[in-house]
């Protein structure tokens, strides 16, 4: 049986997109590599996002090209948001590549990595690439595989992004807003309940946009909340996550979900991007610092204990000292639970990139990005060991990551909490209590267990 072997770079969205493709060839025959030197097919699943990323996408495929030297017939392609972008183009970029595909052809993978496979192996290897955009393409993102023991799946619920914030290529690389129907993602979600699985985490560009264009708001609440409405009656699920919303999302019908909805955890990651209001309108951001702060205000009330994080761009075309200052006021304010930070990265066909503000250099974004950083760092070393003593509850998901001996849970925070449990253990909803904490990592006492 021919073999393939995925790398996914970028976000939760392409990790999902991955599962999915990789569905689509288990279900014609083909078995996953444990590695690339044993795979018959090779797919990167790209980023767009930052430059960095594509870099690293285009290095690697770059390096896998010497395989061929002892597998011919290896197939090499490109699946996702850097593909879309260059479409065709890479075949140039990137001598000897197979496949080009598109964030909207993600069904059509399969058979593509077919012909292509028959076409090297023949020995009259052809460039294939299929970037257009398609109808309903939303729809195709449904199937699973599932691992034994998992009890947490993704659920694509939407695609695209209508915001067209100044600095972002996703517009561009996902196409427009299209959502799926609510009854087709409440299927999707009991089918994964009956295999065992116990949280979700809704995926989209803008995940509280779903359903604006296609499903009209009743009674006041929106399609988003609709549909978490109706996760929450289907049984044995018993954890709902969404991620990532935007702020001029957070209305009032979605945050009074939190605390009336049992099963919706107590995290919001909100990205804030920056805490200058002339910055956030430069940005196409839609709010002002203070309406920010409102929304944090009110989520904070409806859910009080909530873990909040948030995402923060630094070096943004034309940034002082002082809008810096502004950003690190806001982040001391808020006192978040945890951020991405993230240096401002140009990205061709975006209106930053046309910016006639002066960039900033780099050094003073990497000086920014640490003392952001710093910042966060000290505010959990503050808030942290107030956690020590208490409850929480955790769904163990596995072995921890930096030992196998321990395993590891989420708390509803959405906080990795480790502990020496055994094999029975995984996949329970479990009471521990917490021990120790480095900050971003909590420790807890498996007596409790016993």
């Amino acid at each position: 049986m021919p073999s393939v072997f995925f790398k996914t770079y970028g976000c939760q969205m392409n990790e999902r997109d991955t599962e999915q493709v990789a569905r689509d060839l288990l279900d014609r025959g083909y078995v996953r590599a444990s590695s690339e030197r044993e795979a018959d097919v090779i797919l990167l699943n790209t980023c767009s996002v930052r430059d960095l990323a594509e870099q690293k996408a285009l290095r690697k495929m770059s390096n896998l090209k010497a395989l061929r030297k002892n597998n011919p017939g290896v197939v090499l392609g490109f699946l996702g948001c850097m593909a879309q972008r260059k479409g065709k183009s890479l075949e140039q970029e990137m001598k000897g590549l197979d496949l080009v595909v598109g964030t909207q052809k993600f069904h059509r993978v399969a058979d593509l990595v077919g012909e292509a496979r028959k076409a090297r192996l023949g020995g009259r290897p052809q460039f294939l690439a299929d970037v257009e955009e398609e109808a309903a393409s939303e729809k195709t993102i449904r199937d699973h595989v599932l691992s034994p023991k998992q009890v947490t799946a993704f659920v694509s619920v939407m695609q695209g992004c209508d915001m067209h914030c100044s600095f972002c290529i996703v517009p561009t690389t996902r196409g427009k807003e299209r959502s799926r129907p609510i009854a087709e993602i409440v299927t999707e979600v009991r089918g994964l309940v009956e295999k065992g699985i116990k949280e979700v985490t809704l995926l989209g560009q803008i995940v509280n946009m779903y359903g604006r264009r296609e499903i009209p708001s009743i009674g006041g609440k929106s399609a988003f909340v609709q549909l978490l409405e109706e996760l929450q009656e289907v049984d044995g699920l018993e954890r709902i996550r969404f991620t990532s919303p935007h702020p001029r999302g957070m209305k009032e019908d979605l945050i009074g979900c939190y605390g009336r909805l049992s099963k919706l955890c107590e995290h919001l990651h909100l990205p804030v991007q920056s805490g200058s209001d002339r910055l956030l309108k430069e940005m196409g951001r839609g709010y002002t610092v203070e309406q920010y702060k409102k929304i944090i205000q009110k989520v904070r009330q409806a859910c009080p204990g909530i873990g909040l994080t948030t995402d923060v761009i630094v070096g943004y075309p034309g940034e002082t000292e002082e809008e810096f200052q502004q950003t690190y006021r806001l982040m001391e304010e808020v006192e978040f639970d945890n951020g991405f930070i993230f240096r401002y990265s140009q990205r061709d066909g975006t209106r930053a990139a046309k910016s006639l503000e002066p960039e900033v250099a780099e050094s003073v974004k990497e000086k920014w990005n640490k003392a952001l950083l710093d910042l966060l760092d000290r505010q959990v070393a503050v808030s942290a060991p107030k956690r020590v003593g208490t409850l929480t509850e955790i769904l163990v998901e596995g072995p921890s990551k930096t030992k196998e001996s321990r395993l590891t849970g989420r708390s509803r925070q959405n906080r990795p909490v480790v502990f020496d449990g055994s094999a029975r253990h995984l996949g329970q909803l479990l009471q521990v209590r917490i021990t120790e904490s480095t900050g971003f990592t909590d420790y807890a006492d498996p007596a409790i267990l016993e």
